[in-house]
């Protein structure tokens, strides 16, 4: 079930609070027939109708690869779209939901591509699962392979004991390392330190990129 009055409540709520740059995320909604794509569509215009001047991320599910919800998001203007690629290839199976897939997410990002070449892209990544460098290096890659060019990468913490354990915690110099490496391969911004999240310092990608 869905609040038909969200979008609107949204809208207001950021124009109460002067934002100029709003994430629009949600768990995923596999429940409805689009994936919540639409409602995700209306969010961001009623924010557009109610507040111009705001910039408009959003963090989406991958839609199991649907085009017409894709479609959808692309069609609401959002000025950044982002899809987490989330882990390795090869850990893939073991962190994230059995219905994600490292090639579905790789999938959908370069349908954003492909549909707009000037649709601005990200994704991002947790480490301490027990991914290598070379594992690391390698999704970088792959992600930028297929247009994106916003990515961050921050330190995977153990939520509940019932979840994932920390195989290991990356240095800050690692963690630097990387975003230097990253650079090289052609990405425009880099977020990468422990603390780091999808959305950190959101508006410092706005700053760069508008």
């Amino acid at each position: 079930i869905l609040a038909p009055d969200e979008p609107r409540r949204v809208a207001e709520a950021v124009a109460a609070l002067k934002l100029k740059y709003v994430v629009i995320t949600s768990v995923d909604r596999d429940d409805l027939p689009d994936g919540g794509a639409e409602h995700f569509a209306e969010c961001v215009r009623a924010i557009h109708l109610r507040s111009p001047e705001t910039f408009v991320e959003v963090l989406i599910p991958d839609f199991q690869g649907d085009e017409e919800a894709l479609e959808k998001i692309y069609q609401s203007h959002p000025f950044i779209i982002g899809h987490n690629i989330e882990t390795v290839r090869r850990l893939t199976p073991f962190v994230r939901d059995r219905r994600a897939g490292y090639d579905l997410s790789l999938r959908v990002l370069k349908w954003f591509h492909w549909r707009d070449p000037k649709q601005k892209t990200k994704s991002g990544m947790m480490l301490g699962l027990g991914e290598t460098r070379e594992e690391i290096l390698q999704t970088l890659q792959d992600v930028r392979s297929v247009g994106v060019d916003y990515f961050t990468l921050g330190q995977y913490l153990q939520p509940t004991k019932k979840h994932l354990p920390v195989v290991r915690y990356v240095s800050p110099e690692e963690f630097g390392e990387l975003a230097r490496e990253g650079y090289k391969m052609g990405y425009k911004m880099i977020a990468s330190a422990p603390f780091v999240r999808s959305s950190y310092r959101a508006d410092r990608f706005a700053s760069l990129s508008a």
